[in-house]
């Protein structure tokens, strides 16, 4: 434990899973990927350095985070992890909290914290003391990504072009169905990633299933059939706020039929329509430099627009 006068700072231990797993619900800005079952299913990759922040006793804050070397990340495994904080966070304790943080971190042999802040469209109530902490603390804005969102009431209309492809889809029976086929999904994710970039899928089947067994109300894999065969899905993590499209993927015949286009249409007018944004994630690659127009463009022809991805660096060495 380190820290000065009513506010300490204490590294996660298996012990303190229960009161981690309360406070995330409870928080201004907190979602289910912070929960201890989901950070850990690929703790083998990650050396664990989260951190919890107690104001007379009682946590205040959360920081899921790892670390590399001489480096602590919040987090790696994660899109985004900046500080977790309920309804009792103020920006003057933010501010303690940053001096306590950097102190616990410089005791530690860190020379740097790598801070992925959680944007805004996640929050339940204002959570922003971070962002003015980071500055005070003369952190730097290192990296910025762009992402496209839907705010769900207030939704700008689908471009012509997708509302023909959703037509179209429909004209050839093609149906949409919530699944758990993972095994066939992840297949057409792996031939598209493949094929496009070179690249293979984050999760595997069997990481997808089991991270669906654990979190059944917040992960769920939706597919479109023409009759017994998939021909697209969107596999969606989703809380209370947002619905993020987590992976997105058709197969040529899929693609040709407006697969994706039908399971959109779906999920924004229908399934998720309760919720505040639909979030389709970055486009964005080589750390935000280069933007991938095509795939910007094809989720703006949806109505989304821009959000950002801020990563800040803050010097702890001292």
């Amino acid at each position: 434990m380190s820290g000065s006068g009513a506010l300490s700072v204490e590294r996660y231990r298996p012990e303190h899973k229960p009161l981690w797993d309360e406070f995330v619900p409870r928080s201004k800005n907190g979602v289910f990927l912070f929960f201890r079952d989901y950070m850990e299913y690929h703790a083998d990759r990650f050396a664990d350095h989260s951190l919890l922040f107690f104001h007379d006793g009682r946590p205040i804050a959360l920081l899921p985070a790892n670390r590399i070397d001489d480096s602590v990340i919040s987090h790696d495994g994660l899109t985004f992890g900046g500080i977790v904080s309920d309804d009792r966070m103020k920006t003057p304790l933010m501010l303690e909290l940053f001096d306590a943080l950097r102190e616990h971190l410089a005791q530690a042999g860190v020379a740097r914290l790598v801070y992925k802040a959680i944007p805004h469209i996640y929050h339940r109530l204002p959570a922003e003391e971070d962002l003015y902490a980071l500055a005070r603390s003369g952190a730097t804005l290192v990296r910025r990504d762009v992402s496209s969102a839907i705010r769900l009431v207030n939704r700008i209309p689908f471009r012509t072009l997708r509302r023909r492809k959703i037509r179209a889809a429909g004209a050839h029976g093609l149906e949409v169905r919530k699944t758990d086929d993972y095994a066939t999904f992840v297949e057409i994710v792996a031939e598209t990633l493949g094929t496009k970039y070179g690249q293979a899928p984050v999760h595997t089947a069997k990481e997808l299933r089991l991270l669906a067994k654990r979190f059944p109300e917040n992960i769920e894999l939706f597919g479109a059939y023409e009759g017994g065969v998939m021909l697209g899905g969107v596999l969606v993590y989703a809380g209370d706020l947002v619905a993020h499209a987590q992976y997105i993927s058709s197969s040529a015949e899929g693609k040709r039929l407006g697969a994706l286009d039908l399971i959109f249409d779906y999920l924004i007018h229908d399934y998720y329509a309760d919720r505040q944004y639909f979030d389709w994630g970055t486009s964005t690659n080589h750390d935000g430099r280069y933007l991938n127009v095509p795939l910007i463009d094809n989720k703006e022809s949806f109505g989304a627009r821009a959000i950002v991805h801020d990563f800040y660096e803050l010097d702890c060495s001292g």
